[in-house]
């Protein structure tokens, strides 16, 4: 674990006398920035000391609440653990409406426990250090889709999609309209100038199959955590972004039960320590590296679904013929399955990863993809054939498309404990309980409309 040195810090603050608070920021098991406001004043001592946040920070429900069962609250009576700045993180944040810095932190390894085992940075930089001792290098990057969403809800009290420059609120998918890109160009202007100042790689802008949806793409990056850190600090900024133009970005993998879901893809390939494709080849189906490397992910799916699909929600996402993945399947440049090798030049073959939702962590799905491709070039695994055309229609073997199976099988998993960690796994598996407990056990609109009259 690499953190920043204090002279960024110094050179930051001389660049930047204007600049009077810090969003300080550590992601939850969840994904959820977490952290805390910082005075100009106190930035330079977190560079030099560290800055201590409660154990109970990564213990956290969705909805912020303590999981007890973590054991990182009272049992160890939520201590105080050190976290430092990672290199790079202090940016601008452009969208507020006084000048504010940003800086990410992570968990000290010693200094931060208890605590440290369960943050989610740790979990991949552990899997992408295991990959590296036996030569591989994993690149990737990074696809989010997003609503882009109204503050003020409809008639109904349901979210709507944001009103467009004309005045009116997109209705039809109108997928990869032009027009529906231009219609929110002020929204789009300001992302765009915030990434190049944040210095994230933003690319292509595309309107996604549903009204007011949404998809930017990153760069794919030689190093994966890069990629991985920018694709969390992305999120947040669009967010960011969103709320100074009074809306909400949003992503929910499945916010209309009647519109697509949305998605986070993530993009990998293993170079050598020069840089080269080992996945490259003019073979559309790639090197027997890249197939083995399939073998593990489809080997470990439904073990690693609960990290893809951390919640209730997310597999509402799983619908046929919706470009949501439903089976254990892989494909040359096919979008009906849920590892997808893209057309391309022999040097750009990688693996198109389609299975997580737009609320994973990224973080954690990184860790359990590599987990996975790790295996399968481990053990040589053998993937199968790749399906050719509507894989939906071919399904052999379909994913667990409910919550309580996929956590019962991370639960289960020997693979799992050895990928993540059993402390890790411990800290996530109580947090994903407890929020189970509480979704099931809520009694709302749905049950009143099918039960309250008939039962």
């Amino acid at each position: 674990m690499q953190f920043a040195d204090s002279q960024e810090a110094r050179d930051f603050l001389d660049r930047h006398p204007d600049v009077r608070h810090f969003e300080l920021i550590l992601i939850d098991a969840n994904g959820v920035p977490r952290g805390k406001l910082l005075h100009r004043d106190e930035l330079l001592a977190v560079y030099e000391n560290g800055r201590p946040l409660p154990s109970s920070i990564l213990a956290l429900t969705i909805q912020g609440q303590d999981v007890e069962s973590t054991g990182l609250v009272w049992d160890v009576a939520d201590a105080d653990c050190w976290t430092y700045p990672l290199p790079g993180s202090l940016q601008l944040q452009p969208w507020r409406s006084t000048p504010t810095g940003q800086l990410q932190v992570s968990m000290h390894p010693e200094q931060g426990l208890p605590a440290t085992p369960a943050d989610p940075r740790h979990v991949l930089v552990r899997a992408i250090d295991r990959l590296k001792a036996d030569g591989y290098h994993p690149v990737m990057a990074v696809e989010l889709e997003f609503y882009l969403l109204d503050k003020q809800r409809d008639a109904n009290g349901r979210p709507q999609p944001a009103l467009q420059m004309n005045g009116l609120r997109p209705q039809a998918p109108q997928v990869y309209g032009v027009q529906e890109l231009e219609q929110v160009q002020p929204f789009l202007d300001d992302l765009y100038s915030a990434c190049e100042i944040q210095g994230l790689p933003v690319r292509t802008a595309i309107s996604e199959y549903a009204p007011g949806q949404l998809e930017l793409t990153l760069e794919h990056r030689f190093d994966a955590l890069q990629a991985i850190d920018e694709g969390v600090r992305y999120k947040r900024l669009v967010k960011g972004v969103a709320n100074a133009h009074g809306l909400q970005a949003c992503f929910m993998a499945k916010p209309f039960g009647d519109l697509a879901g949305s998605g986070l893809h993530l993009h990998v390939s293993l170079a050598d320590t020069e840089g080269a494709n080992l996945f490259a080849s003019e073979d559309p189906q790639g090197t027997p590296l890249l197939r083995q490397a399939i073998g593990g992910m489809l080997a470990t799916l439904d073990e690693a679904l609960a990290i893809f699909c951390p919640n209730a929600n997310a597999f509402r996402r799983f619908q046929a013929n919706s470009y949501a993945p439903l089976a254990k399947s892989w494909g040359v440049n096919n979008r009906t399955v849920s590892l997808r090798v893209p057309g391309g030049p022999a040097n750009s073959r990688h693996i198109e990863h389609r299975i997580c939702g737009a609320d994973a962590n990224p973080y954690l799905a990184a860790a359990a993809l590599l987990g996975g491709l790790h295996k399968g070039i481990a053990e040589r695994l053998d993937p199968g054939p790749a399906i050719v055309g509507n894989g939906y229609a071919q399904a052999s073997e379909q994913l667990p498309t409910d919550w309580l199976s996929a956590l019962r099988a991370l639960e289960r998993s020997d693979w799992a404990a050895q990928a993540f960690g059993g402390e890790f796994l411990k800290v996530f598996l109580a947090i994903k309980w407890a929020e189970y407990r509480q979704f099931t056990g809520e009694v709302g609109e749905q049950d009143w409309r099918w039960y309250l009259g008939h039962a």
